[in-house]
């Protein structure tokens, strides 16, 4: 009989990422040897940079069973989507491992209340996938690097973001498209907290964006569908790595990237960035913004960069405020959204929130 293990949703993506090259240089999910240099050093053995550990959990059962097979078969919606050569079997110390990669082991961190629901049993090795079709129609470095061909872009700056566009984003995305000769647009669409955005509300707000505001030749809009981790400065430096492999040039981190609550600091994933790479090249030129706020003054969009007035003349972009006059039926503050973004959204038929 052979060895399966039933996968999720997530995993299935962490698979399809792996076997497209959207996680180049990863070819199947770390080792103990691999998983251990990027959580403590954030470089695969052979000095690559990468600072998320991708794993493969399993119950105690396939664990103990993969002491003797070579093979792993991965079982999805009731049938086999591929396998995995099985090079190492390893256990780890969850909650730990949790306060070295978020820093926190705080359950009110959604990643780390993700994280320590998973086994602590891993399974590493090369990943193959046997059912092609599961491959159509996703996100991968092919696609995207030939549509930024095809347009003539030499120069294309990744932004990453979690929430439907307003003016802070639009303020930055303007910015992006006077440095470059494209801008991509890739929103996080795949597991994401109670509370976020949906994936129909980023999408519909962004659509709206493309179609009535920005120059239509020079913005590309596609989803990523990998797991949210909320991890903040190490997660930075992923969706970096991942916009690298997808064609990008450039890419942009600005304030409490990839962050949630108060775990991180407000400009720690910058710094992060710039700690990195000292040591290592990225593969890509990372674009460190000040954090947008609206100045009542200037009656504008700004940063502190360009902006001469006192603090009591800036208004914080809230994206909680936006939440709140959402889940009120209201259009947020045009200070901080465009009028026409929120109505696309509150007309949705679907839910605003996860």
């Amino acid at each position: 009989m052979i060895l399966k293990t039933t996968i999720s949703p997530e995993t299935l993506q962490d698979i399809i990422y792996i076997e497209n090259g959207t996680y180049h240089p990863l070819r199947g999910f770390l080792t103990r040897d691999e998983y251990y240099s990027v959580l403590n050093n954030m470089l695969l053995k052979n000095k690559e940079p990468w600072s998320v550990p991708i794993t493969l959990d399993v119950d105690a059962e396939v664990f103990k069973r993969a002491q003797k097979e070579d093979k792993l078969y991965f079982e999805y919606n009731g049938s086999l989507i591929g396998f995995m050569f099985i090079e190492d079997s390893f256990e780890i110390d969850v909650s730990q491992d949790c306060l070295t990669f978020f820093k926190t082991q705080d359950l009110k961190h959604p990643g780390v209340e993700k994280e320590m629901k998973r086994s602590q049993y891993r399974i590493g090795g090369v990943v193959k996938v046997t059912q092609n079709n599961i491959l159509k129609n996703e996100l991968n470095p092919i696609s995207t690097q030939n549509y930024f061909k095809k347009q003539g872009w030499k120069t294309v700056l990744g932004f990453q973001t979690r929430n439907p566009i307003h003016r802070g984003h639009e303020y930055l995305q303007r910015i992006a498209l006077t440095l470059c000769d494209g801008l991509f647009i890739n929103p996080s669409i795949g597991w994401k907290k109670k509370g976020d955005f949906s994936e129909e509300a980023v999408m519909v707000a962004y659509k709206k964006m493309l179609a009535e505001f920005y120059p239509h030749n020079r913005v590309h809009l596609v989803g990523l569908k990998n797991v949210f981790r909320y991890a903040g400065p190490r997660e930075a430096i992923f969706h970096a790595l991942m916009r690298r492999n997808l064609g990008c040039t450039h890419f942009l981190i600005g304030r409490d990237h990839a962050g949630v609550g108060n775990f991180y600091e407000k400009y720690e994933a910058q710094e992060l960035a710039r700690e990195l790479q000292k040591k290592v090249d990225l593969g890509i030129t990372l674009v460190l913004t000040k954090e947008p706020f609206f100045c009542n003054a200037c009656n504008q969009v700004a940063t502190e960069e360009c902006c001469a007035h006192e603090e009591g003349e800036h208004v914080t972009i809230s994206g909680t405020a936006v939440r709140e006059s959402f889940r009120r039926g209201k259009i947020p503050d045009n200070r901080f959204m465009r009028a026409e973004i929120s109505e696309v959204i509150l007309n949705l038929k679907k839910d605003i929130f996860i």
